[in-house]
Order: C-alpha cells, then structure tokens, then sequence
C-alpha cells in the first residue's frame, strides 16, 4: 500500500458533472483528485442526445429558471468549445392534432428571447410545400418552425475538461474505484482500487465530492456509509443511429403521439442520430441497453412525418444510457425535473457534496455553483473563471472555427479535407500535438482505416487516458462509425498486442 496523499478535494465520477468540477476547483489552486471506476464518460456522458440546449420542451412543466439559466450555458459552451459545439437548426413540422400552432409558437418566443441569445438566429415560420427544409416532410404536414441550439460532443466535452484539470494540477485516474471513504478526525480517508492493476492507494481530503450519477447513492450509503433525504430517479433514455436520409445540416424535431418530442439530427456527416425515449428504469445502470420496442417506437416517431419510411434493417447501431434525474415525485418520467439539486453533509466535520440530476447543458454552472457551497472551506480558493476559459483546443480568435478551418487548410495543405474536418473538430487548435513534424499522410503512422492513423491513437493514449480500442473508437472519437467490422476487429487486434493487453 502507498503512502496516504493530502488533498483538498477528492472527487468520485468521471462523467461531465465529475469532470467539470475537478476542472473549476484545480483552477482555483486547489489539490484535486478525480477517481472513475470505469473510463471517462463511460456511463451517461457519453450516451446523450449530443446537444447543448435550453430544453424546449420544458416550458411545458413551466421550467422558465432552468430553460434560462441553460440558454445562458449555451452561449458561454459555444464561446469556450467552438471545434465541438456548434450552431444547428431544428425544424419542427407543426401537426394540428398535438400542441396548437399558437403554443409553440408562444414556446418559441420565450425560447428566442429567454436566456439573452446574442450569435444564434432567432425562430422563422416555414412552408413545408414551398421551403426546401420541408422536403422530406410527408404533404400532409404544410406548417413548420425552425429554430436555433447547439451540438457537441459529449464525450468530448468530459474528456477536455478533464484534460484542462489535468494541465491545472488535478490527478485523474481512470479504472480506479472508490472502495471506501469514511470520516476520521475532521478528514476523509478514502481508499481506491485500480481495476486493472490491482493498486491501491489512500488519500486524505478535506471533502468528498459524489458526482456519480447513477451511482450517486450507491457511493453515498455504500462506500461513504451516509444517507441523504435526496434521491435521484433513472430514467433510461435510448437512440439509434442510421443512414442519413435527407439533405442539408438541419436537424428535426417531430412530436410523437404521447406528446412527447424526438429528435432527429445529422450526425457524423452522413448517419442520422434519432432519440430519446423515456422509461423509467430500476436496473443496473451498467446493464443498460435499448430494447427492441424502444427501437421500433423511435422508428414509428420518425415515419410518422417523413416520405422516407425507416425499418428495423436501417437501424446501424443503437445505445441507451440511464439519466440520474432528481426525484421530484412527478409520475411521468418525461416531466422529471432535468434541474440539479446538491446535498452537503456535513457530518463529523468532513463535509461531502452529493450531486443530483442535471444535464450536459449545465455542467459548468454546477460545478461553479458546487464550488460556491464549500467556498467557507477553502478561503484561499480563486474566483470563478470558467465562464471565459476556453476549453483544449478551443482557444480560436473570438470563437470562429470557420476561421480556423481556413488556417488549417494553408498550415495542412498535405492533409485531405476528411482528416482535417476530424481533426479540427476533435482537437481544435491542438492539431499540431498530434501531426507534429508531419509533413505527409505516412508521417502519422500506420492507416487502420477511415481517418484513424497511428498518431492520433498515440497521443490519445498519451494524454487522454485511452486505455483500450473501444475507447479510442467510441468514447474518444467515432472511428467506430466509419470502419467496417474488419477495420475494427484488426485496429483491436493491433492495439491489444503493441499493449500486452489479453485480447
């Protein structure tokens, strides 16, 4: 066993609440530990709708705080993260027999004027027969709406805010379980098991914070032996993915029959991303998966509006992950509030933090707002700063990718247009930590297939703490996506051997 390690904070979960809050409190010159028993983003961070969004549909449960304050988010996120967030428009054909016309337009509105929207354009009124974005809408259907949010990538956007915790002094370790955490003298004493090593280390910290999302409560009675009068409700949530079937960048968003909304966004250039439903879930959240009347209820949504019509055969892959919502009594999981709550137990002088719901949207306020609820125990701690810190690989003059993409171009000349689209994308002005010399494709190594070279797997071990092939082709990029069954089989194959890992 090693010597026990000091620290101020020490921090359970390795998703985008976890992350986020490693990332503020290392910025503010605390001593940080971040621990994930599984890889970043393993559970819910990655298996989200991929948006950065003020959530529309939660005007209905008159959610105006949460809608503005995510509105907000969404400006400060696009600002601090152009290469993975970016503007997307949504297309909402109307159906008479759901929401009146004069609803959602009324939703629109307070959407539009909210949360001080300043880049994004505002709502527009379509023709669904005349405007082109109507094309692939069945006739029936004349009226539409096409409004503004965000994408990103989710899994991206916990793996750079635990890079920049990194680079600010913080200490992340992936495949390492928190196994025990009690109170001793004013302190914590936690205990942490690598998973794949066997380690184990100790650390004393002044508070705990439980950012485990769905295993929220399992850390807070099992491993740290407490309760709380809070609890999280899951709700699982399931997308498929498929070939994309109309032209242009706009996304949709149709309304189902139950009233509930889905969407269905251009994803990876040329797939269609199509989620979410809503189901309560009592399972393991690790067992989690999308069931055959999930897909086919998403495939009904879809071919309710449009000419094409989607079956079972075009469903490429699907995921599912389990939102840890706080439990606020509603009886309809699609009502639950997606607002966050915290816990501060202050039991035995050792306070611990407990984090429940939230959204990607939100993560950076919780964190700075985390961070404001343990301020009295660290009175030496900076200010916030996160709200201008721009993200790794995000630091473009005044926020402009398209500007960016320019200078890669004349910087990469050698490099084809796919390459640079997922470089730049993923690792924005970092580019170069990959390319390094390079002046020609050989120079990034051995060619799996797709845009995957050898360089890029480098550095992603290297520095983002990739430590298998699934993490390199699902969590860190989507390589998955555009290999075929061989490519993936034949990257695994090289990967586990250059590593010594059992295949």
């Amino acid at each position: 066993m090693t010597d026990t390690t000091k620290v101020d904070l020490f921090v359970i979960g390795g998703g985008i609440n976890g992350a986020g809050f490693a990332r503020d409190a290392a910025g503010r010159g605390l001593s940080v530990v971040l621990c994930e028993k599984d890889d970043l983003a393993q559970g819910t961070s990655s298996r989200s709708g991929k948006l950065v969004h003020g959530g529309l549909r939660y005007l209905e449960y008159y959610e105006f705080r949460l809608v503005r304050e995510a509105l907000i988010e969404r400006e400060i996120l696009m600002n601090n993260a152009p290469h993975i967030i970016w503007p997307m428009r949504f297309v909402l054909p109307h159906s008479p027999t759901d929401r009146p016309a004069w609803l959602v337009r009324l939703g629109l509105f307070l959407y539009d004027n909210l949360g001080g929207r300043k880049k994004l354009p505002g709502t527009r009124t379509l023709n669904l027969r005349r405007d082109p974005e109507g094309a692939p809408i069945m006739d029936k259907y004349t009226k539409g709406f096409e409004y503004s949010d965000c994408w990103v990538d989710d899994a991206r956007l916990v793996i750079l805010n635990a890079v920049d915790a990194a680079e600010r002094g913080a200490t992340v370790l992936t495949r390492t379980a928190c196994t025990s955490a009690r109170r001793e003298n004013g302190v914590w004493h936690v205990t942490t098991t690598n998973s794949q090593t066997g380690q184990t280390r100790t650390f004393e910290a002044k508070v705990l914070v439980n950012a485990a999302g769905p295993w929220v409560t399992d850390v807070l009675t099992r491993v740290a032996g407490s309760n709380s009068t809070r609890n999280v409700r899951l709700v699982k949530g399931s997308h498929i993915i498929v070939p994309k079937f109309w032209k242009g960048e706009q996304a949709y968003l149709v309304q189902n029959h139950d009233k509930r909304v889905i969407f269905i966004n251009p994803y990876e250039r040329d797939k269609a991303l199509i989620g979410t439903t809503d189901m309560a879930y009592e399972g393991r959240a690790e067992d989690v998966t999308a069931g055959e009347d999930e897909i086919q209820y998403l495939i009904d949504a879809v071919n309710r509006y449009f000419k094409e019509k989607l079956t079972r055969a075009d469903v490429q892959t699907s995921f599912s992950g389990v939102r840890p919502l706080f439990d606020d009594g509603k009886g309809n999981p699609s009502a639950v509030t997606r607002d966050y709550v915290f816990d501060l137990e202050e039991t035995g002088g050792a306070p611990m933090l407990n984090i429940f719901g939230g959204k990607i949207t939100t993560f950076r306020e919780l964190a700075e707002r985390g961070m404001h609820k343990i301020a009295r125990f660290f009175p030496e701690m900076g200010k916030d700063w996160t709200d201008h810190a721009p993200l790794p690989g995000g630091d473009m003059p005044n926020a402009d990718y398209e500007s960016f993409r320019d200078t890669m171009k004349a910087n990469y000349p050698w490099m084809p247009q796919d390459l640079r689209r997922h470089y730049g994308r993923l690792y924005g002005t970092r580019i170069a930590n990959i390319v390094g010399d390079a002046t020609t494709l050989d120079g990034l190594g051995r060619h799996f297939g797709g845009t995957l070279y050898e360089a890029e797997v480098k550095y992603l071990m290297a520095q983002e703490w990739a430590l298998s092939a699934e993490d390199i082709l699902w969590r860190r990029t989507k390589h998955r996506l555009h290999l075929s069954e061989a490519e993936q089989q034949a990257f695994a194959d090289w990967f586990n051997a250059a590593n010594g890992v059992a295949a």
